[in-house]
């Protein structure tokens, strides 16, 4: 029986199909976990550091119930749609900028290629190349939110969102351009394995710290949340929608956290390069690291004015990311 059994798993994990299926499954188990994780990290985080009250109460003992009581919450809420929206267009925003989170998943690497684990679903020659692209996608959706909603507010959020993603897109290609000239591939794989000896966050401080604050504005998380500023704009781009639909865009929101972490572990702090511990444990680790420090920065940072945050990237970011790829440059032709 276990002999026929065994055969049965060496036959199946020849097929093709069953190993695209393993890894479908893989990366949405990891999509439809790891943001749940990062969001109750940062109900009971903020729940500690600004001494709130109401996440400590579900479920009594330290409110462990808190997540499951926000989804039967989003489950329970009326699906509202404006009369004057455009319902097509409004009903499918919240996809569009779920899709590219999810699709990102499949080239984070959790472990080496020719390793006997494999935690990789796909290991693109341009992986690099393909996330940066991939990540901004999401923008189109909540373009599409915020003009379909036929909401002054819901348009004006919008609006600063993509001007922000113009903004801050450009630091955040130019630190991961530093990094791709030291390792010399755009493979996220073949980036994490050049830094077998040495991180480049010891190497390339200034592009770690750009790449970190360009990803806190792609997210448009607090200092740099404008685009949903609840004093001015209501809730921006999302003001108009509920239910499970608004869980999709705060989903999408913490997901993008954990894809963007994921990243910057690969790029600046090794991937899944680490002593003693498994592959998996440091790259895991890692984004652990960077989601609790960005749910840190919310509960430290009041918000920039919309003004400051255009000329933080403009006057500084960007041209402070020029000089680092020509620095980066200089010492790559002299060493």
């Amino acid at each position: 029986m276990i002999d026929a059994l065994l055969e049965l798993l060496s036959v199946l994990s020849d097929n093709p199909w069953v190993i695209l299926l393993v890894k479908v499954g893989a990366v949405l188990g990891f999509f439809l976990t790891a943001p749940m994780v990062v969001g109750y990290t940062e109900h009971k985080v903020l729940a500690h550091m600004q001494h709130r009250l109401g996440p400590m109460e579900a479920g009594r003992f330290h409110g462990w119930a808190q997540l499951i009581a926000d989804g039967v919450k989003f489950i329970q809420k009326e699906d509202v749609i404006p009369r004057a929206a455009d319902r097509w267009v409004f009903s499918l925003a919240p996809a569009v900028v779920v899709v590219p989170v999810i699709v990102t998943f499949v080239v984070l690497p959790f472990g080496p290629v020719l390793a006997v684990e494999n935690l990789v679903a796909a290991n693109l020659d341009v992986g690099l190349f393909f996330v940066l692209a991939i990540s901004a996608v999401g923008v189109i959706g909540i373009l599409m939110a915020g003009w379909a909603s036929a909401n002054k507010f819901s348009l004006i959020g919008a609006l600063r969102a993509a001007a922000q993603l113009i903004a801050y897109e450009l630091p955040l290609i130019l630190a991961a351009v530093a990094v791709a000239m030291l390792a010399g591939t755009l493979s996220l794989v073949g980036i994490a394995e050049a830094q077998a000896k040495y991180w480049y966050v010891f190497v390339q401080p200034v592009g770690f710290l750009i790449f970190l604050v360009a990803s806190l504005a792609e997210l448009t998380r607090p200092p740099f949340d404008m685009p949903i500023a609840d004093s001015e704009i209501i809730f921006g781009a999302y003001t108009e929608y509920t239910g499970m639909k608004f869980a999709f865009f705060l989903l999408a929101e913490y997901a993008g956290i954990v894809v963007l972490a994921g990243i910057a572990s690969v790029l600046f702090l090794g991937g899944y390069q680490g002593p003693i511990l498994p592959g998996w444990m440091w790259m895991l680790g890692k984004i652990g690291g960077l989601s609790f420090f960005i749910i840190w920065l919310r509960a430290t940072y009041p918000r920039l004015r919309e003004d400051q945050l255009q000329r933080f990237s403009w006057l500084v970011l960007i041209p402070l990311s020029l000089v680092n790829i020509l620095v980066t440059a200089v010492v790559k032709v002299l060493v």
